[in-house]
């Protein structure tokens, strides 16, 4: 509904075509500011991508808003990956507790391509991301993770679908989440094998860490496989701290809010690992560390 309405109102639009076998060094940032401090913004706007054959590109997406009033945003991307392109695509949500996102992403894949994709979720009132991958290839490799570090009230919900069309090919997912006080995340994946994606390996993974007792985390991993040749597996975990990790690095003379940050911060750290961009690895690095030092 949210794409539609987008559709329908959107008036400003990124469109951005990468030709055949170039390999684009510096990534393409795009940054989304709404300003709320003289009124209630509402925007629609939208990116269409093209990765020609063999080509490369990183793109980097930061949302962001000033003000203290209420803000409502939409955002919709169809992104076509051709042959033996790659693309590597991040994301950094981080906006004022009055501002709702939702965000809808397309993303289709022909034979031999790569996709890396990463989103990481600090603040807002409401955060939706619908994120949709279309393997319509063969020999296709595709990694999608995210991380969510909410408090206060945030709400962070996060909707996959990762549809293997055609046989061969790979697909990896791994989102995970840190709740405090009364936020909530919302995790709901869904992986399609249709009949002739024979030979398909999926694998998906939600795990959460809650951190007070009003936190809350409503996870769902699903699996429709319709072809019977293939390697798939879903899961997910939710739970506290380790009290025996933190007792073992208190007794080792860390302070008890250190000991937590670094358990927290080995939990999370984990989804960075597909981030090929060394400069933009280190910048989610760094805003990770210091969100689980100050906030948690």
């Amino acid at each position: 509904h949210f794409a539609t309405l987008n559709a329908a109102q959107w008036s400003e639009g990124i469109n951005i075509r990468v030709s055949a076998g170039v390999r684009v060094e510096a990534p393409f940032v795009l940054i989304h500011i709404n300003d709320s401090s003289k009124g209630k913004p509402v925007t629609h706007t939208r990116l269409s991508m093209t990765l020609e054959a063999g080509s490369e590109v990183t793109v980097f997406e930061r949302f962001e808003s000033t003000g203290s009033e209420a803000s409502f945003s939409t955002w919709v991307e169809e992104i076509d990956v051709a042959t033996q392109a790659t693309l590597n695509y991040y994301k950094l949500q981080s906006e004022s507790n009055q501002s709702v996102h939702v965000a809808n992403t397309l993303i289709h894949q022909a034979d031999k391509s790569i996709v890396n994709t990463f989103t990481l979720t600090l603040s807002g009132r409401l955060v939706r991301n619908n994120l949709t991958i279309q393997i319509d290839g063969e020999n296709c490799e595709s990694h999608f993770h995210g991380l969510y570090l909410l408090n206060g009230k945030t709400l962070a919900d996060n909707h996959t679908v990762v549809d293997h069309m055609k046989p061969n090919s790979f697909s990896n997912e791994l989102y995970k989440g840190i709740m405090d006080d009364q936020s909530k995340g919302v995790f709901n994946g869904k992986i399609y094998v249709r009949p002739h994606a024979q030979k398909t390996n999926a694998f998906q993974s939600n795990r959460n860490v809650l951190l007070s007792e009003d936190a809350t985390i409503n996870t769902k991993p699903q699996l429709e496989i319709w072809a019977d040749d293939v390697k798939c597996s879903h899961g997910c975990t939710t739970g506290q701290l380790d009290e025996e990790a933190l007792f073992y690095l208190q007794s080792r003379g860390i302070g008890a809010d250190t000991a937590r940050a670094m358990l927290l911060y080995a939990f999370a750290s984990e989804v960075l690992e597909t981030v090929k961009n060394e400069h933009l690895k280190n910048f989610f690095d760094h805003l990770i560390a210091e969100r689980l030092h100050k906030n948690f």
